[in-house]
């Protein structure tokens, strides 16, 4: 998940930052109903070590004036 970011981001400006680390299978920022950013996305890179890499490339990284808070999401345990 990523936090704290720029409510002008969009999608694709948030796969572009994420892809310098590796692939990017989606990135998607998370709007209200009028189509407006909530300030948090979900990226998903399908190779654990490149995620592991830009979470701590990017976890607290300035982007458009904003230090992003990037974190993994583990599935629930049941």
């Amino acid at each position: 998940m990523v936090g704290n970011i720029s409510f002008s981001t969009n999608d694709e400006e948030l796969r572009e930052i994420f892809s310098e680390f590796g692939t990017v299978t989606s990135a998607t920022v998370v709007t209200d109903s009028a189509n407006r950013s909530r300030g948090f996305a979900f990226v998903e890179m399908p190779d654990n070590s490149e995620g592991k890499v830009a979470i701590r490339s990017l976890n607290g990284a300035e982007v458009a004036g904003r230090k992003l808070r990037v974190n993994e999401i583990k599935p629930e345990e049941r």
